[in-house]
């Protein structure tokens, strides 16, 4: 974590994106996505260990330092992976490669499979499709997302009196975390508000989903990418307990390495993303 970071904005014709930017300017362009909750951070142990790489860490809209989006807009997937192509249009980056974790590997995938002659190759962590859901969940999919909506405007995020009851708080979430890895998203995600600290990320993430893409679309993604795709699953992440996921696998055009560890296990700890930059490394220099 000693590399060379420069905090930089990036203004899209509808949203204004934070990022830290590595590596040099003459060196692979990676765009690099983070998870659901999290923020460019996630990649601050992993992408000091990529040599080589020009790689631009977003905070999606919503988190970290990046604006939310305007009333009434929507944090959907294909609203990110928008997103993600207006970033590699400002930055004039015609071929791209995508380095996504959890939520941001989902994205990847989706740009990729969409748009295969822009993206070059996909280094996954822990994420490869959305989850489901098939055509009759859809109404109640939809009334469950609405009723969310409605009850929104009640709804107020936790303050914490202390620094350290955040980074605890979310050490016990969704993804759970090490001490180190809270410690370091907490750095960009937290601000600081009237009786202490709260997170900087947009209530409405929090939303259910109003519909969700069927299995069928979710593979038919994965199909239409054409560029060399790596998959680090980790051994405890949430994949590994996700019902029939390894069977989905076979016959994917993705290369699988099970590296021990827990979802953000390239964040975790300084072995963990040594193990996961091992495995890129040479991914990131085949022809």
């Amino acid at each position: 974590m000693t590399a060379q970071v420069e905090e930089i904005r990036l203004n899209l014709p509808h949203i204004e994106l934070a990022a830290h930017l590595y590596g040099p300017e003459d060196g692979q362009r990676v765009i690099a996505l983070h998870g659901w909750l999290d923020n460019a951070n996630s990649f601050a142990r992993l992408a000091p260990l990529l040599p080589g790489l020009r790689i631009v860490a977003l905070d999606f809209a919503g988190h970290g330092l990046s604006a939310h989006r305007a009333p009434g807009a929507s944090y959907l997937l294909w609203d990110y992976v928008a997103d993600v192509l207006q970033v590699a249009e400002q930055l004039g980056w015609e071929r791209f490669s995508l380095l996504g974790h959890s939520m941001g590997a989902i994205v990847s995938v989706l740009l990729a499979g969409a748009m295969p002659e822009r993206v070059e190759r996909l280094a996954l962590i822990d994420g490869l499709m959305p989850y489901t859901g098939e055509a009759e969940q859809a109404p109640a999919k939809l009334g469950e997302a609405l009723r969310a909506q409605l009850a929104l405007r009640n709804k107020r995020k936790p303050v914490y009196a202390d620094i350290d009851r955040a980074v605890e708080a979310r050490m016990r979430n969704t993804g759970a975390v090490s001490r180190e890895a809270a410690e370091l998203l907490a750095e960009r995600g937290l601000m600081p508000v009237p009786g202490g600290y709260t997170w900087r990320t947009d209530n409405r993430l929090t939303l259910p989903s109003p519909l969700r893409l069927t299995r069928a679309h979710a593979q038919a993604f994965v199909h239409a990418v054409q560029c060399p795709t790596r998959l680090v699953l980790a051994e405890q992440g949430i994949l590994a307990v996700e019902p029939g996921f390894s069977g989905l696998l076979e016959g994917m055009p993705v290369e699988v390495h099970r590296l021990p560890g827990k979802h953000h296990l390239h964040l975790d700890d300084e072995a963990g993303a040594r193990a996961v930059a091992d495995c890129f490394n040479p991914f990131f220099t085949l022809p």
